[in-house]
């Protein structure tokens, strides 16, 4: 098992995935992980749907390339370089769907109140990405099929207190990911004001 810090310095999000299928001692691992985030007044308002089978996943895929088309490539098209451009083009009109698991994460919208539902969750879903990033998987974090929330409420069987809030396919990299680029702490940091240098 990776060191911690080694597991946080190289997770960046995978949308090409190898077919190899993942047992559920593997995923378990995964989604134990994520359970064990904080949460406001330890309500634990997740829910993890773990959907393999084929139908199921290009649904989500499909909407994700809907939503992409309907507008998201436009907004990136003018934020993103053009490598990192190609690279969610493809995870967005198919990569999503070719991973061999896509882990739908909703909030119990009946646990928390929705002030703190998002600060609730999010934490849970970091969890997902490291410990995916630990065993060696491939994942990403997307929400955009979100924008057809009612469409994949529906196609996943979700009752009304369930939001679904972040979709992340899971599966091994096709490719080598290679290290994320990040901005220096210097960058970012500030002592005891804002403008006062790291």
């Amino acid at each position: 098992m990776p060191e911690f810090f080694d597991v946080v310095r190289s997770q960046r999000a995978c949308r090409a995935f190898a077919p190899d299928p993942l047992s559920d001692e593997l995923v378990e691992q995964v989604l134990e992980a994520a359970t064990h985030a904080p949460s406001a007044e330890n309500r634990q308002p997740w829910v993890f749907v773990v959907v393999r089978d084929d139908k199921e996943r290009a649904v989500l895929g499909e909407l994700t390339r809907r939503a992409w088309e309907g507008g998201g490539r436009r907004h990136s098209e003018r934020r993103l370089a053009a490598g990192l451009l190609r690279d969610v083009d493809h995870g967005a009109t198919g990569g999503v769907a070719a991973a061999p698991v896509v882990v739908v994460v909703c909030a119990d919208t009946e646990a928390v109140s929705p002030a703190v539902l998002e600060a609730s969750i999010f934490p849970a879903v970091q969890n997902l990405l490291l410990a995916a990033g630990a065993l060696g998987l491939g994942s990403a974090l997307t929400t955009l099929p979100l924008a057809f929330s009612a469409e994949m409420a529906d196609a996943l069987g979700l009752p009304d207190a369930l939001r679904p809030v972040a979709v992340v396919p899971l599966g091994r990299p096709a490719r080598p990911l290679g290290a994320p680029k990040r901005r220096p702490v210097s960058e970012v940091a500030h002592r005891e004001r804002f403008g006062a240098g790291w």
